[in-house]
């Protein structure tokens, strides 16, 4: 990352600090947004964060190692999480997993080449008697079959020109 990257991310950084709070209650919305922002949350973040915030970075790394939703590794524009529950496994989660799997190219876990999506299970999306669930970022697809996985990509995809490449993976100072 360069010198002038790190400047700028720092400077955000601040500004949602200043936004949410200087204490601990303003560290899980600033990760949020960083999460958001930039798809990963970097060793280096984390540092600044704990810096600004005056707590230790051991403790920033404890709240993104917990969440989920906050990851070190970068994620696509568009995570998509599959829930994978016995009552939408039972309900032909294993079809729908095999499709996305089929249209994206990759595994659970990984991100496309293109930094367009990753794909990831979830414990459960609260949405057992609709299932199979899917989550694509903030929006639930409820009884998702096979057959509206391309609609649903497509969909995503028609959004691409309005969101900026994932940011590399930041470098310590």
């Amino acid at each position: 990352m360069l010198r002038s990257e790190q400047e700028q991310l720092r400077k955000n950084i601040e500004q949602w600090v200043e936004q949410y709070g200087r204490d601990r209650s303003a560290l899980l919305p600033v990760l949020k947004k960083v999460q958001h922002d930039y798809g990963h949350i970097s060793e280096y973040v984390m540092q600044v964060i704990a810096d600004i915030l005056d707590i230790h970075p051991v403790e920033v790394h404890g709240v993104v190692s917990f969440y989920s939703f906050l990851g070190q590794r970068q994620k696509g524009r568009y995570v998509i999480r599959l829930c994978r529950t016995i009552s939408c496994d039972m309900q032909g989660k294993d079809r729908v997993a095999r499709q996305l799997r089929n249209d994206l190219g990759i595994e659970f876990g990984e991100m496309t080449p293109d930094g367009h999506f990753t794909l990831e299970w979830a414990n459960c999306l609260g949405m057992c008697d609709e299932g199979p669930a899917m989550l694509v970022n903030d929006r639930i697809y409820t009884r998702v079959t096979p057959e509206r996985i391309h609609d649903i990509l497509e969909e995503c995809r028609k959004s691409f020109g309005v969101y900026p490449t994932p940011m590399k993976e930041a470098e310590p100072a």
